[in-house]
């Protein structure tokens, strides 16, 4: 079984203003007359860290890794103007122009997976392979998932804990209900639902981990990520509905690697089912006993599994 590789410091890193309000945060690792790569952190809201880099041999990539806007280390943090989809997008693209990379391949987890599918229907012709994990399509029905009917009925303890704050009336719609909370002027409500929102989320990404149960961090770095998810689920990802799929002819024809864990309860195997069967070149990779954390001993495996044999096939 493959692990990641050991630990490795950052090379160089920059701060890369994008526009009047934001600074991002870029650092790269690795050979750099490697392979370009691209690391598509996941959230939205939450940031890299030190063993995003490990997933790729330090020899054969030239890995660049960014905190996307409002998150982690780029600044302002938990900033939402200027802050959507398509900003994220040209934000990659600036990327790569400022490191003069011509094509790069391109990892995502999660909404990082999003972020891939879109760029790479976006700016085709700079993308050499993707390799995605626990593909989120931003559908109504995955936000549903989460926020409405779906993970309630498996964790309806949670759940309870979950709805609780908010008063019935406004149950209906919970994402809109924690939105004004979270985005609301008064900090202590802005807390409380920050930390309630992150707690529900965290205790379904993490069930699979013997002896853990979740507790949100430090109160000023919850609030600043859960503004970010927030904001985006608010506004549908800043997407049409099913725009990934619907467009999955405009993806180019690159090798690409989905791997989705059976136990995935934050984002389901249906929807990378979905994006295999509209890529029929793809190749989906299940892993029968991983959930949703690229940090799980099966996961790892499959991950780096991936970047080695692309790095075969890329050369």
């Amino acid at each position: 079984m493959r692990e990641l590789y050991p630990e490795i410091r950052a090379t160089k890193s920059y701060r890369l203003e994008v526009d009047q309000v934001h600074t991002l945060y870029v650092e790269e690792t690795g050979n750099t007359r490697g392979i370009p790569v691209i690391f598509l952190h996941g959230g939205p809201g939450s940031g890299c860290n030190e063993n995003h880099r490990r997933y790729f041999n330090p020899k054969k990539y030239r890995v660049v890794l960014f905190d996307q806007r409002g998150c982690h280390r780029s600044t302002p943090a938990g900033e939402t103007r200027n802050n959507s989809t398509p900003d994220l997008l040209r934000d990659i693209e600036r990327i790569r122009e400022h490191l003069g990379i011509d094509q790069w391949m391109v990892f995502g987890g999660s909404w990082g997976a999003t972020l891939g599918l879109l760029y790479a229907q976006s700016y085709p012709s700079r993308v050499l392979a993707l390799v995605l994990r626990g593909a989120f399509l931003a559908r109504q029905k995955d936000l549903d998932w989460f926020g409405r009917h779906g993970a309630s009925m498996i964790f309806p303890d949670y759940w309870r804990e979950f709805t609780e704050i908010i008063p019935e009336e406004e149950r209906h719609d919970l994402v809109s209900a924690y939105h004004a909370r979270v985005h609301g002027a008064d900090r202590k409500l802005r807390q409380a639902a920050s930390l309630a929102w992150s707690k529900w989320a965290g205790r379904i990404v993490t069930y699979l981990l013997p002896g853990v149960e979740y507790t949100p961090g430090d109160v000023e770095k919850t609030v600043h990520e859960v503004l970010i998810e927030t904001h985006y689920a608010k506004h549908r990802y800043f997407i049409a509905e099913n725009q990934i799929l619907d467009n999955a002819d405009e993806l180019p024809a690159v090798p690409t690697r989905i791997i989705h864990g059976r136990r995935d309860l934050t984002c389901t195997l249906d929807a990378s089912w979905s994006l295999h069967q509209a890529l029929p070149e793809s190749e989906l990779v299940v892993v029968k006993e991983g959930g949703h954390l690229a940090g799980e001993s099966v996961m790892v495996d499959a991950l780096v599994t991936a970047t080695d044999e692309m790095a075969g096939r890329l050369g």
